[in-house]
C-alpha cells in the first residue's frame, strides 16, 4: 500500500506513535510518506520506503499567523496526487483529519484519480479537550464523521469520543505499541552510579512527560517528597513544557536541587529508564499512557492514577500500581514499597516487560493497522454515503 501519515512533530504521544508506525509500515514493505511541519522527534533516516514531506507555511500581512491548516491540506493533496496514495492516516483530529478531508475534496474536484481513503486515529486531547471546547467541537465532530475509518488508542477514549461528540460511527480500538527489541532494560552500572549522584542516593525515581497541567508535575514532586522522608531517593524529570519553569522555581525554593534534576527532552531517555527504579505518573487525564508503556518495557514499576486508559495498560499489583488521582499517600506508599523491596521491584518489572511484549509489541499491533487499512479500502467511501 501507499500510505500518507499526518502527525505533529513534537515529543507528545501522538507524534511518537505516528512516527513509529510509519517506520514499521515501511519496514513491512509499504511506501510511506510522513507529513508534518518538521522532522519528528524520533525520525529515522535509515528505513527504505519511508520519506518525509515538510509542510511549508508562509506569513502574509493579511493573516495574523501562518495558515497551517491550509498549507497542510495543500501538502496532503499534492503528496496524494503525486504518489498515488491509497490511505491518508491522520493522527489527531484537528487539524490533521480536517486537512485530510479538505485534501480529499480538492482532489475530488481537480484530479482524475480517486482520492485516498482517510483514517483518523484519536489520541486523547483532540477529543477530551478540543472535542469539548465550543470553539472547536463542531469542527472536530465534522472531521471525525467524514473519516472513512476511525481508531482510538484505548476503549476509554472510544467511550469519551462517543460521549463528547455524540457520534454513531464505529471506532476501532488499536492501542499504542513499542518496538520491544529497542525498548528493553539495558543496565549501565556507571551511568546508574552517576545518576544516583555517586552513591548519595539509593534509588532513582523518574517522570517523563510534556509538563502540561494534565500531567500534574507538581503532584509528582509532592509524592516524591513523601517517599523521600523514608528513603534516600533522587527524582529525575525528563521532558519540557509550560509547567516546567514554575516547578523548577519550587524545587529551588525548597532546597531540593540536589535531589531533583531536570534534564529536558532527551533522545537517550532509554539510559534513564534502564537506570530507574520507579516511575511516577499521577496524571489527571491519560487516554493511553505511552510513557507508562515505555517504562514497563524497561522493567520499571509504574505508580499511576487510575484514570482513562491507564487501567488498560497497567494491571494493578501485577505489572504496576494504580491509585485514585487524589490518593497521594497511597501513591507514596506504593512507591516506597517499590524502592525499598528489591524482590518486589524485580517481580513487578519482569511482569510489566512481559505484558508489553505479549500485548503491545510492534509485531502484534501494526498488523492490526494493516488489516484495518484493507478493510477501509474495501468499503464504500464515507462521503459517498453522506452525499446520497
Amino acid at each position: 500500500m501507499k500510505i500518507g501519515i499526518v502527525c505533529y512533530a513534537s515529543v507528545g504521544g501522538s507524534g511518537i506513535v505516528a512516527t513509529e508506525l510509519a517506520a514499521a509500515l515501511a519496514e513491512r514493505g509499504h511506501a510511506v510518506h510522513l507529513i508534518s511541519s518538521e522532522l519528528p522527534f524520533r525520525w529515522r533516516d535509515d528505513v527504505p520506503g519511508l520519506s518525509f514531506e515538510r509542510v511549508e507555511t508562509t506569513s502574509y500581512p493579511l493573516f495574523r499567523e501562518p495558515q497551517y491548516l491550509l498549507a497542510l491540506a495543500n501538502t496532503v493533496a499534492r503528496v496524494a496526487e503525486e504518489s498515488h496514495l491509497d490511505i491518508v492516516h491522520a493522527h489527531y483530529a484537528v487539524p490533521h483529519a480536517t486537512a485530510a478531508y479538505l485534501a480529499g475534496e480538492i482532489l475530488r474536484s481537480t484530479s482524475h484519480r480517486r482520492p485516498p481513503r482517510t483514517v483518523t486515529t484519536l489520541h486523547g486531547t483532540d477529543i477530551t479537550l478540543l472535542g469539548n471546547d465550543p470553539s472547536y467541537q463542531r469542527v472536530v465532530a465534522f472531521s471525525v464523521e467524514r473519516s472513512d475509518g476511525l481508531t482510538a488508542v484505548s476503549a476509554s477514549l472510544r467511550r469519551d469520543t462517543i460521549q463528547a461528540l455524540s457520534i454513531r460511527r464505529d471506532i476501532r480500538v488499536i492501542p499504542n505499541f513499542l518496538n520491544c527489541t529497542e525498548f528493553r532494560r539495558r543496565p549501565d552500572p556507571e551511568f546508574r552510579e552517576w545518576a544516583c549522584a555517586r552513591g548519595r542516593f539509593d534509588a532513582l525515581v523518574i517522570h517523563i512527560s510534556n509538563f502540561r497541567p494534565v500531567k500534574r508535575v507538581d503532584v509528582v514532586l509532592d509524592v516524591f517528597r513523601r517517599i523521600r522522608t523514608k528513603a534516600r531517593v533522587r527524582l529525575v524529570m525528563i521532558g519540557d513544557g509550560p509547567d516546567r519553569a514554575a516547578l523548577e522555581r519550587q524545587v529551588h525554593r525548597e532546597g531540593l536541587r540536589e535531589a531533583v534534576e531536570f534534564v529536558g527532552e532527551r533522545h537517550d531517555f532509554l539510559r534513564w529508564l534502564s537506570a530507574a527504579d520507579l516511575m511516577l505518573l499521577p496524571s489527571i487525564q491519560e487516554s493511553f499512557g505511552l510513557a507508562a508503556l515505555e517504562a514497563m518495557a524497561c522493567e520499571v514499576p509504574v505508580v499511576a492514577s487510575r484514570i482513562g486508559g491507564l487501567p488498560e495498560v497497567i494491571q494493578d499489583g501485577v505489572t504496576g500500581f494504580l491509585c485514585e488521582p487524589d490518593d497521594l499517600d497511597g501513591m507514596a506508599a506504593r512507591g516506597l514499597a517499590v524502592v525499598g523491596d528489591a524482590a518486589l521491584r524485580a517481580r513487578i518489572g519482569r511482569a510489566a516487560a512481559e505484558h508489553v511484549r505479549t500485548t503491545f509489541s510492534t509485531d502484534i499491533i501494526v498488523p492490526q493497522y494493516e488489516a484495518y487499512y484493507r478493510e477501509v479500502l474495501a468499503q464504500e467511501p464515507v462521503t459517498a454515503g453522506l452525499n446520497r
